[in-house]
């Protein structure tokens, strides 16, 4: 990573530009062309340094319910099953680990009840039955920065 990249993915951690312009903010404080901003962060997600660009909020202020779930699948359908479950809107993101349930994800909806249904639809649309809703219990909340 060269060091523009790491100036930039400094700056995007946690003071992200709430303008109109964010682009064009952050190629002024790198003193670059905003085209050539854009494409940083397009090469750094295609090479899977980022994930994604945008905000957090918080849920529960906002009126939303989240849980972590955990999905036991069978490894030969583990990718065809996180292409699934990726589909929903309110799935945040997927991993897989090496667990007997193999696929974890978050999933935010409007209520609990609207939980119950995805999880139910999932169930549907992959075959698996076990999918354990895993809702947090006490929130830990920390801010954590990567100075690079």
């Amino acid at each position: 990573m060269n060091e523009i990249e790491k100036r930039l993915l400094n700056i995007i951690q946690s003071d992200f530009p709430v303008t109109s312009k964010p682009y064009e903010s952050l190629a002024k404080q790198l003193g670059l062309p905003e085209a050539d901003v854009t494409k940083i962060i397009d090469d750094l997600e295609k090479r899977q340094i980022i994930r994604r660009v945008g905000a957090i909020f918080d849920l529960q202020k906002l009126g939303y319910k989240s849980t972590l779930c955990a999905m036991k699948v069978s490894p030969e359908f583990l990718e065809e099953t996180a292409g699934i479950v990726n589909s929903y809107s309110g799935v945040t993101h997927n991993y897989g680990r090496e667990h007997e349930f193999n696929l974890w994800f978050t999933l935010i909806a409007e209520n609990e009840e609207q939980i119950i249904e995805t999880i139910d639809d999932i169930k549907a649309k992959t075959g698996v039955n076990e999918i354990l809703n895993l809702p947090a219990v006490n929130l830990f909340k920390i801010n954590v920065d990567f100075r690079l």
